[in-house]
């Protein structure tokens, strides 16, 4: 048997912002979250990932901006390969190569544009002929919030309680909404705890039950914004939720404080431009650094008004982007 050249392909994905939030699972190997959730992809930010498979490979390898991964990094890899494999009928051993262009593990969703374009190049590479949905569900299997990346701009990932009933799928295109997110970067290292981690501490909050509880509302409230194009909405929305699933991780065994006072400083500064009347609003994902979501017609006064702010290294623009494709 020789190498063919269907069995290779190369895919490139965004992260995403949640605007309702993913924290803590109900199954922590299938990542069936104990809430569904609300993102937006990134445009300009991006996994490019390529992958290989070969019968004259004897395992499957793994390259993250040329550094050869070993231990749990190719154990998600293989999780995810594994399960692809399975359903294509073609038990063949891959080289995966893949590079970001954005800063990883600092809490900017950099798994979740890898898994999302490791599971897009890996079922396209073997011909498979999946829904959107399906890809979704590979994808999850190595990072939850993955699964929100593979589909197009706005998603909502349904929660579910199987395997097959825990997909994300797009409620508007990247073009439905001129939205902006200005990355402020604070910390490019990665955290001391990640996600997979932290979401096994979510239970032990008291608050969580709370958080868990309200979702379903908080997901209507901002579904509803999207699609009307309701800045208020959103702005309330995302900023309550973002402080709640913090306030989960201050307040679970032992506590996660990922707020740094960079952030906490730029978290002033944003309420302090909201009471002088500019449409900005904040969340945050599992690390330091802040996303700005604002109109695009707002950016420049955005940028303007924080770039001089202590403690800033990088501000990443960007805005609604598209899912998961073939490069």
């Amino acid at each position: 048997m020789t190498e063919r050249s269907e069995y290779s392909a190369t895919a490139m994905a965004s992260p995403n912002i949640a605007f309702i939030k993913y924290w803590g699972n109900i199954n922590e190997e299938l990542r069936l979250p104990v809430n569904g959730s609300l993102s937006m992809n990134l445009d300009g930010l991006a996994t490019t990932t390529r992958i290989k498979f070969s019968p004259v490979f004897t395992e499957d390898s793994l390259e993250i901006n040329g550094n050869p991964i070993q231990g749990v990094g190719l154990g998600r890899v293989k999780t995810v390969l594994n399960a692809i494999r399975a359903d294509a009928g073609k038990p063949l051993f891959a080289m995966v190569s893949s590079e970001n262009n954005f800063p990883s593990g600092a809490g900017i969703a950099s798994s979740a544009s890898a898994f999302a374009a490791l599971a897009f190049a890996a079922v396209n590479a073997l011909g498979m002929r999946v829904s959107t949905e399906r890809i979704s569900r590979f994808a999850r299997l190595g990072s939850g919030s993955a699964s929100r990346s593979v589909p197009d701009g706005f998603v909502e990932w349904f929660a579910g309680d199987s395997d097959e009933s825990s997909f994300a799928s797009s409620i508007a295109g990247a073009d439905h909404w001129n939205l902006a997110d200005c990355v402020l970067v604070v910390s490019d290292g990665h955290k001391k705890t990640g996600s997979t981690e932290g979401h096994k501490l979510a239970a032990s909050s008291p608050l969580q039950t709370a958080r868990v509880a309200d979702a379903p509302r908080r997901i209507e409230i901002c579904r509803r914004a999207i699609l009307e194009r309701d800045f208020g909405q959103l702005t309330a929305i995302i900023q309550l939720d973002s402080d709640l699933m913090h306030a989960v991780m201050m307040t679970s065994q032992p506590a996660l404080f990922y707020w740094t006072p960079e952030t906490l400083r730029i978290i002033e500064s944003v309420r302090n431009l909201q009471m002088g009347g500019l449409p900005v609003a904040y969340t945050i994902d599992a690390g330091p650094n802040v996303h700005l979501i604002t109109e695009l017609k707002n950016v420049e006064q955005v940028i303007k008004a924080v770039k001089n702010l202590d403690g800033i290294i990088q501000i990443l623009r960007t805005r609604a982007g598209k899912g998961a494709r073939l490069v």
